[in-house]
């Protein structure tokens, strides 16, 4: 979890409001873990920084680091209780932003940057090689008419 990615405070906001009193848990993978399933540019930050900022977020209270990355029975064994007391519910954050697509507009933002500071480079470039070649032709033009052909005897 990211709290740059806006799906995520979107959920735990939609959570806290729910809740009487709410007491707000997030589980956190470990980096190896994230690397393996997500790839090795994730995770972005590593857990102790991502452990911090979740802990700045103000709708949680609590962050266990180390939480498995798959669904197990045992995981489900959990829920069983608030189920039975009918204040289990599953929550849509509403939002289908995620890291992944972040990262993704990052590349694409990065790329156009430097395509169009290439073309603003060569642009340059061509202003700079007009500016000495006609520096260059003022230069000779100067020299031609100050040269010994130039004078009467």
């Amino acid at each position: 979890m990211h709290i740059s990615d806006v799906g995520h405070v979107d959920f735990l906001e939609k959570v806290h409001q729910m809740a009487k009193q709410p007491y707000i848990i997030v589980g956190l993978h470990f980096d190896q873990e994230v690397n393996l399933y997500k790839g090795k540019n994730y995770p972005i930050m590593n857990v102790h920084e991502r452990t911090l900022s979740v802990l700045a977020c103000r709708y949680v209270s609590e962050v266990v680091i180390g939480a498995p990355y798959a669904v197990t029975s045992d995981l489900l064994d959990h829920f069983k209780e608030p189920k039975r007391r009918g204040i289990f519910q599953l929550v849509d954050s509403g939002n289908n932003l995620t890291t992944d697509l972040i990262v993704k507009r990052i590349i694409k933002n990065r790329l156009e940057f430097e395509a169009r500071n290439q073309k603003k480079e060569a642009k340059e470039l061509a202003v700079l090689e007009a500016m000495k070649k006609k520096e260059e032709e003022a230069a000779q033009q100067k020299a031609g008419l100050k040269g010994p052909e130039n004078y009467e005897s």
